[in-house]
């Protein structure tokens, strides 16, 4: 696999007080958003901030459980690479929170948590590019 984190996903309590503090605190501009989550480019990967139920439905995981509505993902070529990596990493320790299907939205992904529960999205976006490097870039 590709040694590349492509997004960093942080749940969050209330769209608007995040917009505004990432938007106008920072001054970034997002590049997607909707009534639960916004993306912003950043240099080299994304940064979510997606509502937290929304995640912890998304990644089947609830804070009750030991997790929390964060996410790194890795993210892929194709649907056929993010089940192939969701098998790799399950066979070296991992295992799967939420088999690999295709949301509503669009794309295709999974979630898997490394030994300690950390969660990592596996995703293919058809809206995101990936160069050689790993880079991941928003509509190209």
């Amino acid at each position: 696999m590709q040694q590349q984190i492509s997004v960093v996903t942080l749940g969050i309590a209330n769209i608007a007080k995040s917009r505004r503090f990432y938007a106008e605190g920072f001054g970034w501009s997002p590049v997607f958003e909707n009534d639960e989550i916004i993306f912003y480019q950043m240099n080299g990967l994304m940064l979510g901030t997606w509502l937290k139920r929304s995640l912890e439905d998304d990644m089947r995981l609830t804070a009750a459980e030991g997790g929390a509505a964060f996410a790194l993902a890795h993210n892929v070529a194709s649907p056929d690479e993010v089940r192939a990596a969701m098998a790799q990493l399950v066979a070296n320790g991992g295992r799967v929170l939420r088999e690999a299907d295709a949301p509503e939205h669009g794309g295709y992904r999974g979630y898997g948590a490394d030994p300690d529960g950390h969660a990592w999205e596996i995703a293919w976006n058809p809206a995101w590019s990936i160069d050689s490097e790993g880079r991941v870039t928003f509509g190209e």
